[in-house]
């Protein structure tokens, strides 16, 4: 499939396809490799995964790779809405559920809970959880903000001491639930939730980061060229040891343009 640019930025490792679906596409044969490579050294292998439209190729491409035993992979999220309905399609977790968990035979799935009436005493739960279960690889987006996870510029932390948070989400981040059509008006967003903090993630040995789309450009500039600092928290991603940014045309436009 047409890779047009391959590049690596610091450590990063950037790849520039033309269209999402063939983003999509190769960055699910590159999971789907990663993930047989581990079982076959390994019982079970734990991955953290995105839940954003900018995934749905992904998830797509990844639910029918073929000869994965998925009943050895455990599955987390990266972050949760405190107060949406169990109901709610915006939840991450159903959202997950919807367009990947239900359609692979996971061996755990461990949903964070946004409605639990002792939000600290979820993060330290999930916490306990991704401390008992080591990730292994994290698959992931980047907001337009540069925000991974939901840690928005203002409360990242690149030595952030918690796994899990609460955390007050900023403008951007919420006006981009509309953008992304999760959410028919900005008042609709939820002001809060739970986060995985930026340790919990670049801790994975592994990051694959899928990041399609115009709306995405300032991002993707950001994230290549600017410091490295919590100003742009995807920044982070240019020093881990193996992470791949996996972009289109439209996602890269400024960059190749720079």
């Amino acid at each position: 499939m047409p890779l047009i640019k391959e590049e690596t930025v610091d450590k990063l490792r950037v790849k520039l396809f033309e269209t999402r679906q063939e983003l999509g596409q190769n960055a699910a044969e590159m999971a789907a490799a990663k993930i047989k490579t581990l079982l076959q050294s390994q019982e079970t292998v734990n991955i953290i995964f995105a839940a954003a439209p900018s995934q749905n190729e992904f998830l797509d491409a990844l639910a029918v790779q073929p000869d994965i035993d998925w009943q050895r992979v455990n599955a987390f999220h990266m972050d949760e809405y405190i107060g949406l309905s169990d109901e709610a399609p915006q939840r991450f977790g159903n959202f997950l559920k919807d367009r990947f968990f239900a359609k692979v035979p996971l061996k755990e799935v461990f949903y964070i809970n946004g409605n639990v009436a002792d939000a600290e005493a979820e993060c330290q739960r999930y916490s306990a959880l991704l401390t008992q279960y080591p990730t292994d690889i994290v698959c992931m987006g980047i907001g337009e903000n540069c925000h991974i996870a939901f840690n928005d510029p203002h409360i990242a932390f690149f030595n952030d001491p918690l796994l899990v948070k609460r955390v007050d989400l900023d403008l951007t981040s919420r006006q981009q639930q509309v953008h992304d059509g999760c959410f028919a008006s900005l008042e609709l967003v939820p002001e809060y939730a739970l986060t995985l903090t930026i340790p919990a993630l670049v801790k994975a040995p592994t990051i694959f980061c899928m990041v399609p789309a115009a709306h995405k450009a300032e991002a993707v500039y950001h994230t290549l060229l600017d410091e490295v600092s919590e100003v742009y928290p995807s920044t982070i991603l240019r020093t881990h040891p193996d992470a791949t940014l996996f972009i289109d045309q439209n996602s890269g436009q400024r960059w190749m343009g720079a």
